[in-house]
């Protein structure tokens, strides 16, 4: 049966393909193709607030990054999931797109992504890309338990830049130690470079990030947002991000701006696209918790340098109440990061002695975590402030007991670990979680 499936899977993906190409040849839509290791969903999300301000566009429906993802977004077409008469149905309407005209977007926003070798490289043979959006490549990326090394994860998203139209233009995270290479290898194929970023050489850049923050229950005083000045050439204009904490979350509204500067778009439109977007479930998303703490719900996913990331803004948040009078706790909830293959137990430890600096109360969770556990307690973290649990359901129980208010808590992990369900038993309105968590449809309830 399962060999079954696996012939039908890939039958399927190759008609999707093959179809998905000749839409592309028919309708000639203008591509923004957005790969990286870091924040791929959230900017792919800003750049289609941006540029749906004044073109007909789409874009990648949640995560749709895979080979088969790919083509159904360029289809239009819903993730069947398990049910092989909606994939035939599938099959069915994009051979309609292909046979009959219809109205087709002027512009494709599409995530691109890369769990091995050779991914990215099979999708520029025939994806003909306008602009080319690479976001942080971090010395240690996620998804490289399949690659020989690090840096042949860097080699796999940097060809995406083969898949660029001749003067196309590569749009660049500053933030990492790979611009370079990058941009020479644009260069050869007669492309614009833009960088974007919180470093001041960045083309797009960050200036005077603050936080946004109104009074709560008991007196407290907790953020709801971010606001920066976007500083592009002789051009300064204030933006907004409303609903999560972390400056790293300011980069997909730089990338987005960087992406409306070269469509033409002017510094009002480029703000006003910001002001519509709203960042994707599960990533640094604020949410009241039970008791009158804050929630920073960072579950969609993890790797090395998102949870460096989210405890940066972990320390930012209670160190800026703390300012104000308000003494809550910082309460890491870190679960296992995966697909790290043999630079597992490393890396888990680098993030257990990160953390030991600047949080109040660590949690675990699952066997890979112990790892972190055991780098805290190096670091210095007490024993006692110390907790491991096996799965999210018992460290969730546990979480509800140890809240006092006024504690701030970031929780993290990688989406096998279904650190959601955390997130689900601590939040005040669980009555609305299927409308603010992620991994909430029936699909993921029922694994």
């Amino acid at each position: 049966m399962h060999t079954i499936k696996k012939a039908f899977r890939q039958c399927v993906v190759s008609i999707l393909r093959l179809e998905a190409r000749l839409v592309v040849r028919k309708y000639k839509p203008r591509i923004i193709a957005v790969t990286g290791s870091v924040g791929k969903t959230s900017t792919k999300d800003a750049i289609f607030a941006v540029v749906g301000e004044t073109q007909h566009v789409r874009k990648s429906d949640k995560s749709f990054n895979s080979e088969i993802g790919l083509p159904l977004t360029i289809l239009g077409c819903p993730n069947a999931w398990n049910n092989p008469l909606r994939w035939l149905q599938n099959i069915f309407d994009g051979l309609l797109l292909i046979i009959f005209s219809t109205s087709y977007p002027q512009w494709l926003v599409l995530e691109v992504g890369a769990d091995r070798p050779g991914d990215i490289r099979s999708l520029a043979r025939w994806l003909p890309v306008d602009i080319a959006v690479i976001t942080h490549l971090p010395e240690m990326p996620v998804h490289v338990e399949f690659f020989d090394s690090p840096e042949q994860v860097v080699e796999e998203k940097a060809s995406l830049i083969e898949a660029l139209k001749k003067n196309g233009t590569l749009i660049v995270s500053a933030e990492g130690n790979h611009v370079e290479m990058l941009t020479m290898r644009a260069q050869v194929r007669d492309a614009r470079v833009l960088t974007y970023g919180l470093s001041p050489a960045a083309g797009v850049r960050a200036e005077n990030v603050s936080l946004l923050s109104e009074e709560r229950a008991e007196g407290t005083r907790w953020p709801f947002g971010m606001r920066a000045d976007v500083v592009m050439g002789e051009e300064r204009f204030p933006v907004s991000v409303v609903g999560v904490v972390g400056e790293h979350m300011l980069l997909p509204a730089l990338a987005a701006a960087a992406v409306g500067s070269v469509l033409g778009c002017s510094a009002l439109e480029i703000a006003e696209g910001i002001s519509h977007y709203e960042p994707p479930h599960g990533r640094m998303r604020l949410l009241s918790g039970i008791k009158n703490t804050l929630l920073v719900d960072d579950t969609y996913n993890s790797s090395p340098a998102a949870v460096v990331a989210g405890l940066n803004a972990l320390r930012a948040v209670v160190g800026e109440a703390r300012v104000s009078g308000h003494m809550g706790r910082a309460v890491a909830v870190l679960g296992d990061m995966l697909e790290l293959g043999r630079h597992s137990v490393d890396e888990h430890r680098k993030a257990g002695a990160y953390a030991a600096h600047g949080v109040d109360l660590l949690i675990t969770v699952g066997f890979r975590a112990r790892d972190i556990a055991e780098g805290a307690l190096d670091a210095g973290l007490a024993d006692a402030n110390i907790l491991q649990f096996e799965d999210a359901q018992k460290a969730g129980e546990a979480l509800a007991n140890l809240l006092v208010p006024g504690d701030c808590v970031l929780v993290k992990g990688s989406q096998g670990m279904r650190m959601e369900k955390v997130v689900a038993m601590v939040m005040a309105e669980p009555e609305r979680a299927d409308e603010l968590l992620v991994r909430q449809e029936k699909n993921w309830k029922n694994r």
